[in-house]
């Protein structure tokens, strides 16, 4: 029997982070993966002003990570087999295409999109003035060639992100 796979989930100060736990970490936990949250400074505050951050740790097992750890305290997450970053601002995207991991969750993702072993699932989530920037085209191309799997899906006209497509992709990527 195999070992029990690990989904980095990281999300940004996104439409829909507010369902993160319903929508990607509670499906993700019933199709057998073992969960580790890692959110964006801001992210990290609207979740936990509404309660989630709690919710989501409980529902893991594991803390909710935002900050960087010292060098001397134990790492709080095991090594992913999988990371994916939904739903991702348009600044997360582009530091994410430009290596530059200013913070805790950056820091996890740009880390996996390097190792050729862990398979980065990405689930762009941004407005049209944002997708209409000059760079915005050029970062997904260097996210692509560098293997990330991006999720062209749309919030659904109630609101609702797409968090079936995330999660088909995240079974794709992991070939299961």
């Amino acid at each position: 029997m195999s070992a029990q796979p690990v989904l980095r989930v990281v999300a940004t100060a996104a439409g829909g982070v507010e369902t993160l736990r319903t929508g990607l970490v509670e499906p993700a936990l019933a199709a057998n993966w073992r969960v580790t949250v890692t959110l964006t400074p801001t992210a990290a505050r609207w979740l936990t002003h509404a309660g989630e951050v709690d919710r989501l740790a409980s529902a893991t097992g594991l803390p909710v990570r935002w900050d960087s750890r010292l060098p001397t305290e134990p790492r709080p997450h095991p090594d992913a087999d999988l990371a994916v970053l939904a739903p991702a601002s348009a600044n997360s995207v582009a530091k994410l295409a430009l290596g530059i991991a200013d913070n805790q969750a950056l820091t996890q993702l740009c880390e996996a999109l390097g190792d050729p072993r862990v398979p980065v699932v990405v689930w762009p989530r941004t407005n049209a003035f944002h997708a209409a920037h000059p760079a915005w085209n050029g970062h997904l191309a260097t996210l692509r060639s560098a293997g990330a799997h991006l999720v062209d899906a749309a919030v659904a006209d109630d609101g609702t992100p797409p968090w079936g497509a995330v999660l088909d992709a995240i079974a794709s990527a992991h070939g299961t």
